[in-house]
């Protein structure tokens, strides 16, 4: 990663070399031997694994060896309410959907809703509470299963958590955090505590289950340190170490360094209408083209920085053939820029009109995904 590079739980900037973040965080590459085991198991790979999205791991090979010795893994996943849904934050929860599906297994998915309390100076409670109730309508409207799916709130679930919190706080000393998160005399005892609660959903059901169940976390490679942690301090207190699984970043749309951010300008929303979505592509999407129709015609265009491309690749084109066919033509320039955008302003727009209808029937589902049980 260059100099400039950063990549934290709360901040992703600089050009992300992530050869070099692999080496840094000390997670392992996804190799082709694991894609094709999960193929067999699952019967079926998914494009996210087959292209590279979700590229690093770690204890994969023990999940999966658990999970065939009949020692079924559950899921956790989960976010931090503070604003809209974007494209970005949906790109791990599909592949968890997959997961659960395709594994027939349990999510606990947490919304820490205390995170952004105490890491951002201007969101009270009040406002977390209105992201929170639009955040769940959009990890419903992905379809998890409602029977398989238990959202975990922070501060609505601090009965059912906070004593395995104290468990696992007991074990992390002030050092350990400022390693890992940067923190320093300044920082408030409330941030420095909460990556223990973000540990809990990681051995909770193992807990409640009164027997020691396997943990496999999907998320953004960002998120890795608070796991890190996590992962030092379960065998300290009677647990399995969580198995992770780690994806790529979505680009803005400008095609900066980075991540896509909640900027209104720069980012897609769930809740976005079809000429809002036609505006940001048409206006802000990077292209990989040339200046003019005749040099692009002449010499083609650069899939690899075209945010259009990227956005079919990671999300919206599971089928290869057809990604394939695309990249050909506008390599060699029978393809044009303007073209590529109206395919990708086509696939984000039918995605979300089919998402934008299940969103408005979860209203009514919140109550089926949230955890009522104690231990």
């Amino acid at each position: 990663m260059k100099k400039d590079a950063k990549v934290t739980p709360w901040e992703v900037s600089g050009k992300v070399d992530y050869n070099k973040v692999i080496k840094e965080f000390g997670v392992s590459s996804i190799d082709e031997k694991s894609i094709k085991r999960i193929e067999n198991i699952a019967g079926e790979s998914h494009f996210m694994l087959r292209r590279g999205i979700f590229f690093a791991h770690r204890d994969l090979k023990w999940i999966l060896d658990e999970y065939e010795k009949g020692n079924k893994f559950f899921l956790y996943t989960g976010r931090a309410p503070s604003g809209k849904i974007h494209l970005g934050h949906l790109l791990p929860w599909i592949f968890t959907k997959w997961l659960q599906d395709k594994f027939d297994v349990e999510l606990w998915f947490q919304f820490p809703d205390e995170e952004k309390f105490l890491f951002k100076e201007n969101l009270d409670f009040e406002k977390i509470a209105e992201y929170l109730e639009q955040n769940m309508l959009d990890v419903i409207a992905l379809g998890f299963n409602p029977k398989k799916t238990h959202f975990i709130i922070d501060t609505k679930h601090a009965g059912l958590m906070y004593k395995e919190a104290c468990k696992v706080a007991k074990k992390i000393n002030f050092s350990m955090v400022r390693a890992s998160f940067g923190m320093n005399e300044q920082t408030n005892i409330g941030s420095i505590f909460y990556t223990a609660m973000q540990a809990v959903p990681s051995f909770l059901p193992s807990v409640i289950a009164k027997k020691e169940i396997p943990c496999l976390i999907p998320h953004a490679i960002d998120q890795d340190p608070h796991f890190r942690i996590t992962r030092d301090i379960m065998p300290r207190i009677g647990h399995y170490k969580p198995a992770s699984i780690q994806c790529l970043f979505l680009p803005p749309l400008t095609g900066a360094d980075g991540k896509m951010s909640s900027s209104e300008e720069m980012a897609i929303f769930t809740t976005d209408n079809e000429k809002e979505v036609e505006r940001k592509i048409k206006k802000y999407a990077f292209s990989g083209g040339q200046a003019t129709i005749e040099e692009h015609r002449k010499k083609g265009g650069n899939p690899e920085i075209d945010i259009c491309f990227q956005y079919l690749k990671m999300l919206f084109e599971p089928d290869d053939k057809k990604l394939a066919e695309i990249e050909k033509k506008y390599r060699n320039g029978e393809m044009l820029t303007g073209e590529l955008k109206d395919i990708t302003i086509k696939k984000i727009n039918a995605f979300l009109k089919e998402h934008q209808k299940k969103r408005e029937l979860a209203k009514k589902r919140i109550r089926e995904f949230v955890y009522k049980g104690l231990i």
